[in-house]
This record gives C-alpha cells, structure tokens and sequence, in this order.
C-alpha cells in the first residue's frame, strides 16, 4: 500500500525514506476531501509513498511541524524536511510539488 496512516509511534520511520509526501489533514477540512483523491491518484501515478497525518489525533506531530492549517503537504527525504505546501493543490500543482523536490 503506498497510503499509509502515520501516529506519532511511526513517523520518524516513515519519513526517513528517499522520498515520503505526508499529507497532514482533518476529518472535518472540505479543502482535504477534495485534495485526498488528488493525492491518491498521484501517488498511485508517480509510484511514491505518502502518510496521513490526522492533526486532531496528532496534536504533537502537527505542533512538531508547525501545521497551522489544512491541508498541508510535506516533502520528506531521508528523514529531512524539504518542502512544505499549505492548502488545495489541483493534480498539476500536485506533480510539481514533487517533480521540483525529488
């Protein structure tokens, strides 16, 4: 599965790959609905890995990063955050978020 749901227990393991997109999202943020299948549709396209983040569940990751709204995408390399994009992103947007940081 290249969606995997990321806590506070897996995270550092999950980030300290080449390259990990974390989604950090709330169940209750429309911009996240819409983006959720974006995502997945890339992911699957470009064959990459994300993680999930739930901010309401991980209160200490969303603070570790300073996440102040939602949506908000990361860019992970070897543990190493590289890039970050708050709010909706439209699937060419997506692309270029990852192609620029790869």
């Amino acid at each position: 599965n290249m969606i995997t749901e990321g806590n506070l227990e897996n995270f550092d393991m999950q980030i300290n790959k080449d390259f990990m997109l974390v989604d950090f999202y709330a169940t209750w943020c429309g911009p996240c609905k819409m983006l959720a299948p974006v995502v997945k549709e890339v992911v699957k396209e470009q064959n990459i890995e994300v993680t999930v983040i739930d901010i309401d569940n991980n209160i200490e990751l969303a603070q570790r990063y300073a996440v102040m709204s939602v949506p908000t995408l990361m860019i992970f390399k070897n543990g190493e955050l590289k890039a970050v994009n708050t709010g909706y992103l439209h699937k060419e947007a997506l692309l270029e978020f990852i192609n620029q940081n790869k």
